[in-house]
């Protein structure tokens, strides 16, 4: 998925391990990666660094996420910011959005995950940034909101196109409902988890997948998408 040359990401956490896990990762997908182990050095590298991205702890000692994230809005900063929380309170992701966090992440998470939370902040807020990236017989262009399936590109509602974007990219791992709805429609989505089963039965017809070799049902579970 290395369609991200030229992206700044900064990891934000203090904790030596998680920073050096997530920073080989992101590194090795093409990102530019700078670190910071606390609320204050991150807010001065933001500065400095001027990421599209920030991933930003929120349990730090001295300065925590949440006041660094005030303090990033407050000079300007305009990356995306995606907080990471060992604590799944909506307290918490009420207050951490409040201050101008674009996402939420609860520990532990896989990478993965991550990677579909950054690429779906960095289509919303730097789609000039991304390109072209191919997953099989999917070809995924941001720039154009388009997917092609075998060459051939399909007639997609923009919900549509979000929703196979992230199960495509999301690949081999089975996504629960209320993980796609939070992904795709939003944390303030009102309505009922069904309709995520409404869009797949669409994707299904347009893929020509009624025997659901593609986009797999796990019952319990959720859904996943198998790639040939």
């Amino acid at each position: 998925m290395k369609m991200t040359k030229g992206v700044k990401i900064l990891l934000v956490d203090d904790e030596p391990h998680i920073l050096q896990f997530l920073e080989l990762g992101l590194v090795n997908e093409g990102f530019e990666v700078r670190t910071a182990p606390d609320g204050l050095m991150a807010v001065n590298a933001a500065a400095e660094f001027q990421p599209q991205v920030v991933i930003l702890d929120v349990m730090m000692p001295g300065m925590d996420g949440f006041e660094a994230c005030r303090m990033m809005r407050k000079t300007g900063i305009n990356a995306a910011i995606i907080m990471l929380t060992a604590k799944d309170e909506i307290e918490d992701r009420v207050k951490g959005l409040g201050l101008g966090a674009d996402d939420y992440l609860v520990k532990p998470f896989s990478f993965e995950e991550l990677l579909a939370r950054i690429h779906a902040r960095l289509r919303n807020q730097f789609p000039s940034l991304l390109g072209e990236v191919n997953h099989g017989p999917f070809r995924l262009d941001d720039r154009r909101k388009e997917i092609s399936y075998r060459g051939q590109v399909l007639e997609l509602s923009p919900t549509e196109y979000e929703l196979l974007h992230y199960l495509v990219i999301n690949h081999g791992i089975v996504l629960s409902k209320a993980k796609i709805l939070d992904s795709v429609w939003g944390y303030d989505f009102g309505g009922e988890e069904n309709i995520v089963e409404v869009y797949i039965r669409s994707l299904r017809e347009k893929l020509e997948d009624k025997e659901h070799k593609l986009i797999r049902t796990l019952r319990g579970s959720g859904y996943r998408v198998d790639l040939p």
